[in-house]
């Protein structure tokens, strides 16, 4: 399973982009962009959006992967992870049955 990062480096290697390339076209520094395709430094929501529309990609897709990898790094060391994640879901469904 991939990594945000190495999605990010994959896709832009594929557009045929070089790292300073999609830099300039999502208004990052380039050393910024570098951290978050080695997993360094994490990406901001917005730069995801832009990120996924300068590389053609879904936003949702790439979007679903950032926020599942933060969860992922936010729980990983708990014992009960998957019961955290279990909880989370149904608390997800009735808040938004409260809308």
């Amino acid at each position: 399973m991939d990594r945000f990062g190495d999605i990010v480096r994959s896709k832009r290697e594929a557009k045929g982009l070089l790292l300073r390339q999609l830099a300039a076209m999502i208004d990052i520094d380039t050393a910024i962009l570098s951290k978050i395709e080695r997993g360094e430094r994490k990406a901001r929501r917005e730069q995801v959006v832009r990120i996924a529309e300068a590389l053609e990609f879904n936003v949702k897709e790439l979007m679903i992967q950032y926020l599942s990898e933060n969860i992922a790094y936010e729980i990983l060391q708990e014992d009960s992870a998957n019961d955290i994640l279990k909880v989370a879901e149904s608390k997800i469904n009735y808040l938004r049955n409260l809308k």
